[in-house]
This record gives structure tokens, C-alpha cells and sequence, in this order.
């Protein structure tokens, strides 16, 4: 589990195809998130949980799969790209964020900046089932980044970026246009399925995890609301 506190900027030093050219082993260059780190721990890179499988003095190598490929922006990386990291929150450690699982729902794209006195307005267009799990003041990760929505409408979203959050990620360094990832609020997500499985309750077919259902006023006298 991650907070999306980002500890560190690091930067890509290779990416080697692997898996018969469908996946590919990255290697990150890094000095604060190695202390401590070992061969099998979880990084989140992007926002994107992956495996230490070497360290070094200065760097660490993981394995990426094809499909995380697909579905994230780390097949875009090439070497000198910057890149968010943070190590896996220690049982013992502060929560700074919130529950970010490094298992990312899609990636969304920069639509448009705005700087608004010391902060930076970060637009970000996404599908509609990213959207449709996000709310007004709640959490998302952009780029493995716990951040605060706060303007919200039917194609897009907006943070609001304060300084230390701008110096310290990769957000601002962004384009219009450049693909970010995206991890929905977990909470959003388990009551998102509990109402899809209420709504079948009575039988039928629950093969589909994409079904919904409203919620009647019978549902909640039924669970004592």
C-alpha cells in the first residue's frame, strides 16, 4: 500500500524490451528510496506498483509486464524521464495521503494549466468510468500523487497544485496533451461493487461487475437507514 506522498523524483536510465519485445525491464535511477529497499519490495513508479528486482548504489531495475504497459504511461518512458517514486508505506509510518494500492484504472491527459497566485489549476481529461468514481473534494492519484479535486464536470476534472507539491513531482513539468495515470479513491471503487452485487441480491445473473444499480428507498429500510 502507498499514501501518493512522493518521496523522490527519479529519472529512467534504461528501458530494455524483455519477454520476447512485449514487456520490458526499466532501470531508475534513485538515491532516497533505496535506504532500506531490498530485492522483492514494492516501488511505486508513476503511481504504477512495481518490483525491485536489482539495486544498486544509485538505481534499481524492475520487471514491467505488457500490460501495464498498455494501460499506463511507463511505455512512454524513455531514458532521462523523470518519474514519481515512493516506496511502500511502512506499518509504523505516518499517513500523509491516502489508501493509494499502486494498481492503477487508466490514465487520463493535461487539457489545460492555469496558475491562480501561488498555485497552478492541472486539467485533466478522462473517460467517463474514471470520472464517474470521482467526487467533488474527494482524492485521486494523478501519477501516483494524492490530490485533492476540486472542480469536477462530465469530460474532466481539476486539482489545484500548491508550490512544494510543484517542486516536488513531476506534475507541472507536464504538457498539454501528455498522458498521466490514474487510481481512483478505493473507497469509491469497493461501494461502486457492494451496489452492483445489492442490486442482485434477489437472484439472476451476477456475471457482470459493471452492472448498477439505484439505490431505492426499500434498499436502505432493508439495511436500517
Amino acid at each position: 500500500m502507498f499514501t501518493g506522498i512522493i518521496e523522490e523524483i527519479g529519472s529512467v536510465a534504461s528501458v530494455e524490451p524483455s519477454g520476447n519485445g512485449a514487456g520490458a525491464r526499466i532501470k531508475i535511477r534513485a538515491q532516497k528510496i533505496l535506504k532500506g529497499t531490498k530485492n522483492g519490495d514494492s516501488v511505486a513508479v508513476n503511481g504504477v506498483c512495481l518490483t525491485a528486482t536489482s539495486l544498486g548504489a544509485d538505481f534499481f531495475t524492475a520487471d514491467v509486464m505488457a500490460e501495464t504497459l498498455r494501460r499506463s504511461n511507463l511505455g512512454s518512458l524513455m531514458p532521462g524521464s523523470p518519474v514519481n517514486l515512493e516506496r511502500a508505506m511502512a506499518a509504523d509510518g505516518r499517513f500523509g495521503g491516502h489508501i493509494v494500492s499502486g494498481h492503477i484504472d487508466g490514465t487520463g491527459t493535461i487539457a489545460e494549466t492555469e496558475r491562480e497566485g501561488n498555485a497552478v489549476w492541472v486539467y485533466v481529461s478522462a473517460p467517463k468510468e474514471i470520472l464517474d468514481l470521482i467526487v467533488q473534494k474527494g482524492s485521486i492519484a494523478i501519477d501516483g500523487i494524492s490530490l485533492t479535486v476540486a472542480k469536477l464536470d462530465a469530460a474532466r476534472f481539476a486539482v489545484s497544485v500548491i508550490p512544494h507539491t510543484g517542486e516536488e513531482t513531476t506534475l507541472l513539468s507536464k504538457k498539454v496533451g501528455d498522458k498521466v495515470n490514474l487510481e481512483n479513491d478505493i473507497v469509491g471503487k469497493y461501494v461502486q461493487r457492494l451496489l452492483g452485487l445489492a442490486g442482485h441480491s434477489g437472484g439472476g445473473d451476477r456475471s457482470s461487475e459493471s452492472s448498477r444499480s439505484a439505490i431505492t428507498e426499500e434498499f436502505l429500510r432493508e439495511r436500517g437507514f
